[in-house]
């Protein structure tokens, strides 16, 4: 289920010419005034936002945005102003009132090539009568979309806007934490340091989903401390068919365990569970480009209370430095909301935390307005094995998936 805060929303774009009625749509939809609405073209001025439920998605925002066919110096900004909320989009909507134009082109242009998923709405039906209908088989021939006829003056057409929406979204796709790496009976070490980031009392949230995940496989699940590890390999009298560990202990642990045992770490578990494993390992490599003056952004699912020898604030700067010898700038986003663009454009680079308070729909939105922006993106425990050494075999257990 989808928490309703603003990094789990969808966020829904309403895009189209100035006066096609984007803000009339938009206000009927949410059923408040949200957005102003004038006779007069161009008053929407800067993108709107608003967060409402919509049955059956869930919890979204819906951004209302200035005319894409805006005129002028002042036109032109806004314009770009608006095209910039493309890249947090989930998917689109396009509002329209007559047959397509060069402008319509380039919005569902602009949907195709950042992959948004979007539907078509004909509003202002009321006014079209007969011809809404030839226009929505034009639209359905040119862009392969699905269309909706709406008037949002009647507030006509918009039972169906919400599970049309729901059909085109992206699903959460089930991909498993541990269940196809374990069996009945294998036994799972799992590796969990007691230090200073560890919760008192506690185990951390990776740690507990590993744990049920192997009683649920009937697998046998032996948690240690990487002190005890050598030893419980050496007398349990058990080939262990998988060993998980906190990625920074990972060179420590993958001395000590046998290469003919798999072995990952628990960030990586979480990378390929919530976000896109491959990419992560195809954008860590870019490591070796960084120069001085560039700028790596360490991105965190949640807020907490610094460390002194915080993961991603101080050990990982520290290691890329001393890695790259560059002189590097890094910069800290944290929260469960959205980032703001403006933080991390120009980034060389964003390192994002496991997102263990995450779900995989908030961790992909992130996923895919990086591939936008054309930024590498990875995460920490895939970095901290990339720098140790020890990535190829940590990501070995998945090497159906990844290129080892």
């Amino acid at each position: 289920m989808r928490l309703p805060d603003a990094g789990f929303r969808r966020y829904i774009v309403v895009a189209g010419r100035r006066n096609v009625g984007k803000s009339s749509f938009m206000n009927a939809l949410v059923g408040q005034n949200v957005s102003i609405v004038s006779e007069y073209a161009g008053t929407t001025t800067d993108p709107v936002y608003k967060s409402m439920e919509l049955y059956p998605v869930g919890p979204v925002t819906l951004v209302d945005t200035p005319g894409l066919d805006d005129v002028g110096e002042l036109g032109r900004l806004r314009v770009e102003k608006a095209r910039r909320v493309f890249y947090r989009a989930d998917c689109g909507i396009l509002v329209t009132d007559s047959e397509p134009t060069p402008y319509e082109d380039d919005v569902v242009n602009l949907f195709k090539e950042m992959e948004i998923p979007f539907v078509v709405v004909v509003n202002k039906i009321d006014v079209l009568g007969e011809k809404a209908e030839e226009l929505k088989g034009l639209y359905e021939s040119r862009y392969e979309a699905k269309v909706l006829l709406v008037s949002a003056l009647q507030k006509k057409g918009f039972d169906d806007i919400g599970k049309t929406i729901s059909e085109i979204l992206p699903g959460d796709e089930e991909i498993p934490y541990l269940g196809d790496l374990i069996d009945g009976g294998d036994l799972v070490i799992l590796v969990v340091p007691i230090d200073l980031g560890a919760p008192k009392g506690r185990l951390i949230m990776p740690q507990v989903h590993a744990i049920r995940e192997a009683l649920d496989r009937e697998a046998i699940a032996l948690v240690v401390k990487e002190r005890e590890l050598r030893y419980v390999m050496e007398n349990i009298g058990m080939k262990p068919k998988l060993v998980i560990t906190d990625s920074q202990v990972v060179m420590k642990v993958a001395s000590d365990v046998p290469e003919d045992v798999e072995l990952t770490t628990f960030s990586i578990v979480e990378s390929r569970y919530r976000g896109d494993l491959a990419y992560f390992v195809e954008s860590v490599r870019k490591i070796e480009e960084l120069e001085d003056g560039d700028t790596v952004v360490i991105m965190e699912g949640c807020t907490h209370r610094p460390l002194t020898e915080d993961i991603g604030r101080v050990k990982i700067p520290r290691w890329l430095v001393n890695h790259t010898g560059a002189q590097l700038n890094f910069k800290v986003i944290a929260g469960k909301d959205f980032p703001d663009l403006e933080e991390i454009e120009g980034a060389k680079l964003i390192i994002h935390c496991g997102g263990c308070v995450l779900n995989r729909a908030a961790m992909m939105r992130r996923v895919r307005m990086a591939k936008r922006l054309g930024i590498p993106m990875t995460n920490y425990g895939v970095t901290i094995s990339y720098l140790h050494g020890v990535l190829d075999r940590a990501i070995r257990p998945f090497r159906e998936e990844v290129k080892v």
